[in-house]
């Protein structure tokens, strides 16, 4: 499941809309920004087709339509907080309690400008993904995740959702509710989501250390459960380690690496200036938990193209070895691949369904034709452990159809209003 790689540029340099990276060129000739739920109601249900367009940082034409795009960016800005009684980080430095505190945001916030009020306001989210200028409404309906083996993905934190369907009806659904399961990585085939109440925490600290040279035969599980949130950075010959911790790293050997001598991207040989402070420097969690600040883009920011796949945690050392041994054939097109642990959840179309799982991100260059061969090797070489893809990444072996979600689709949309070829692959039409 691809989009055609394009030359477009970056987004809105063409005579059409494009993503963030500038490979996928929508259909629509414009995206629609209502400022209003009103006028969103009116569009929608005045609309022959129509999807919702959130920052635009997939690299697939999962948002695309033929019809129109819809932006909420201009909608009033929405974080209410309803008080209660939360959890705190765990004693273990790897979990945060659950608790009764939520926040109700607009669809269109991001996860910057959401992070930095709940922090004033001594809130948190449990978990980030690496890059915080995405907005929450598409994340969630993707499936997007950070780090951490007792982290969930940001979808699973939502406890309530609001969309418009598709004669402008205002629809919400509750954790606990029948359809809940299916309605929250949706997609965008249910509706347009308005408004989500996500779970919150108490702010806390983290400090964020990089660790290089890890050896390949260091054991995964306890790498992974050294910190809060862990990465493993990797070109598949050379590996480094993002540890975000709820307490200093002691000093001593941390499995045969040695510490960073300054600060570090991501990618090999990229200015850090864009990386949130490492060193072990104590910080809010809002500027630890991603990778990249929120008051600068991440170097090369568009210059790329994506993919990430889902194993089942128990198999991530046969995963990892299979992929190390094909490492030398896909270097050639990768920038770099980022390993992470996720909790499992409940959401039918989460790939982190029903398991806890260990999640392998590949960074390409932005050269379709070169990445093309390396993907075919990548899920080749993964098919043995189940992968599931990202929903907002590159992907060619499409999962099997979704019956349920399927079923759930054509009772929220029977005419197909919210559809595009993306969606009909997953339920199957």
């Amino acid at each position: 499941m691809t989009a055609e790689a394009t030359a477009a540029g970056p987004a809105g340099s063409a005579s059409r809309p494009t993503n963030w990276a500038g490979n996928v060129v929508f259909r629509a000739s414009e995206v629609r920004r209502p400022s209003s739920l009103e006028e969103l109601r009116r569009l929608v249900a005045g609309s022959a087709r129509v999807r919702a367009l959130g920052t635009g940082h997939s690299f697939n034409d999962v948002a695309d339509s033929p019809g129109d795009l819809v932006a909420l960016d201009r909608m009033p800005y929405v974080v209410e907080i309803d008080g209660g009684t939360v959890g705190g980080p765990g004693t273990g430095g790897h979990e945060i309690g659950g608790g009764t505190a939520r926040v109700r945001v607009g669809a269109g916030v991001t996860y910057a400008r959401l992070a930095a009020d709940l922090h004033a306001r001594g809130l948190a989210l449990a978990t980030m993904a690496s890059l915080p200028h995405i907005s929450v409404a598409g994340s969630v309906a993707t499936g997007t995740h950070g780090s951490g083996d007792g982290n969930r993905s940001l979808s699973a934190a939502v406890r309530g959702l609001e969309l418009v369907t598709a004669d402008g009806s205002l629809v919400s659904l509750e954790r606990g509710d029948d359809d809940f399961p299916g309605a929250v990585v949706a997609l965008g085939a249910l509706g347009v989501v308005t408004a989500l109440t996500l779970d919150v925490v108490p702010a806390f600290e983290l400090r964020q250390y990089v660790r290089e040279d890890l050896p390949r035969d260091a054991p995964f599980g306890e790498v992974m459960a050294g910190g809060y949130s862990v990465s493993q950075f990797t070109d598949w010959s050379s590996t480094r380690v993002w540890l975000k911790r709820l307490t200093e790293l002691p000093d001593g050997d941390w499995h045969g690496t040695r510490a960073a001598d300054g600060p570090r991207h991501p990618v090999p040989g990229m200015p850090a200036g864009s990386c949130t402070a490492q060193l072990g420097a104590p910080g809010p969690w809002h500027e630890r938990l991603p990778h990249f600040r929120a008051d600068a883009p991440p170097s090369g920011a568009g210059d790329e193209l994506q993919s990430e796949f889902a194993m089942p945690r128990e198999r991530a050392a046969e995963a990892l070895a299979a992929l190390y041994a094909v490492g030398e054939a896909i270097r050639p097109a990768l920038q770099i691949s980022e390993v992470r642990t996720v909790a499992g959840d409940d959401l039918w179309l989460s790939p982190f369904h029903g398991r806890d799982s260990v999640a392998v991100h590949f960074t390409w260059v932005k050269d379709w034709d070169a990445v093309l061969p390396a993907l075919r090797l990548v899920e080749e070489t993964l098919a043995p452990f189940d992968p599931r893809p990202h929903w907002g990444k590159l992907f060619i072996r499409r999962p099997e159809p979704s019956e349920r979600f399927g079923a759930l689709v054509r009772r929220y949309d029977p005419e197909g209003k919210f559809g595009n070829d993306f969606v009909r692959s997953v339920i199957g039409d």
